[in-house]
């Protein structure tokens, strides 16, 4: 699933950044899933939030979703020609995935990691994080906010002096 919001002559009408939000397995059951861990708000209205927040921010927002490990690798090896910084939920695969790990540290794109829970407040499996260490930090626990704050960070981040 791909989703992008229309352009909107308010604030910003050239974005500087151009940014990819992956959410991967099961976040496309968001709202209907657990919504006493995840939250009420349904995919699309995360994807939205994200586009209105990165709009407000400077920035051109894409979201996809995928239940498929191989394919949010191949958008990590695409944002590398289209896109100034990623944030991504890797769901699930957070906790397991050397691939995606890899993924992330091999497009050397600034990128930072989400959780709608708070991953370190539940099971002890979910406090290891296999991808977070090739991210540039972790937002966990804000439910839909963490996107926005993710963004937040990113912009923050791509526009320091290096």
């Amino acid at each position: 699933m791909v989703y992008r919001e229309p352009g909107d002559p308010g604030e910003h009408p050239s974005p500087i950044w151009s940014v990819l939000v992956l959410h991967g397995p099961n976040l496309n059951l968001l709202g209907t899933r657990q919504p006493q861990v995840y939250g009420a708000s349904s995919l699309d209205d995360v994807n939205m939030h994200a586009v209105s927040t990165g709009r407000k921010l400077g920035a051109q927002v894409e979201c996809r979703q995928s239940n498929a490990e191989g394919e949010l690798i191949d958008w990590l090896h695409e944002a590398l020609s289209k896109f100034h910084g990623v944030v991504i939920n890797p769901g699930g695969l957070s906790h397991t995935s050397v691939a995606l790990r890899d993924a992330i540290a091999s497009i050397r794109i600034p990128t930072v990691e989400v959780h709608l829970s708070h991953i370190h407040a539940r099971e002890p499996f979910r406090r290891r994080l296999v991808t977070a260490p090739a991210c540039i930090g972790i937002i966990s626990g804000f439910g839909a906010h963490s996107y926005a704050l993710g963004l937040w960070a990113l912009i923050d981040y791509l526009e320091r002096p290096r």
